[in-house]
């Protein structure tokens, strides 16, 4: 076993990265790939994901993303339980879309995050890229908390996100994890249109 993963390391290393950010893309894209596909597997295999990027990030400096990453382990757990138990007879919770005032939340405690988040990692820490990175946390938050409630346009956010942070990956030489959100933003939007699909064809939800 130890053979196995030397040569796995050497071979990540042959291709300029490392063995837990290849993990990472694995977990990543295959759990995004399920969240797409409306599968609750995709909960617990983004527990996996999101385990690896903590130590990642840490160790890029990227201490929003680390702290992103731990609230997304807390939220993968509740998105886990309430896609199961979150309709109203605790059954399946279906997918529904969001009111104009929810919208306009949305916005503004996003807005409000970048700047809370980016003054805070800019003035106390030696992160890089502070505000960038504040703003790939803030709505991240929103949509993940959107996600685990099946809020359709959590995949809109989701593909701002994805579009942003491929440029702060590929700045700090993470490539392999700039591809995987290349990757996150082409299923983001097939995820989008499968969601709006399987929406359209269940019962109305208040």
């Amino acid at each position: 076993m130890s053979e196995l993963w030397y040569q796995f390391s050497a071979l990540c290393e042959s291709l300029g990265t490392s063995p837990l950010e290849v993990l990472g893309f694995i977990f990543g894209v295959v759990c995004v790939a399920l969240n797409a596909m409306e599968n609750i597997w995709g909960w617990p295999t983004g527990l996996i994901n999101v385990g690896i990027y903590i130590y990642i990030f840490f160790i890029a400096r990227l201490y929003a993303d680390v702290v992103l990453n731990i609230f997304f382990f807390v939220t993968g757990v509740y998105g886990w339980y309430h896609w199961l138990n979150g309709g109203t007879k605790k059954d399946d919770l279906p997918i529904s879309a969001s009111t104009s005032r929810n919208w306009v939340f949305y916005i503004l405690s996003g807005v409000a995050g970048i700047l809370i988040i980016g003054y805070f990692f800019d003035n106390f820490t030696n992160a890089d890229l502070a505000y960038w990175d504040a703003y790939t946390t803030s709505f991240s938050l929103l949509a993940q908390v959107m996600m685990a409630q099946k809020k359709i346009e959590n995949w809109l956010i989701w593909i701002a996100v994805d579009i942003i942070a491929i440029g702060i990956y590929w700045y700090k030489d993470l490539r392999l994890t700039a591809i995987m959100f290349l990757i996150y933003l082409v299923l983001a939007t097939l995820g989008y249109f499968n969601w709006k699909k399987k929406m359209a064809l269940q019962p109305s939800v208040s």
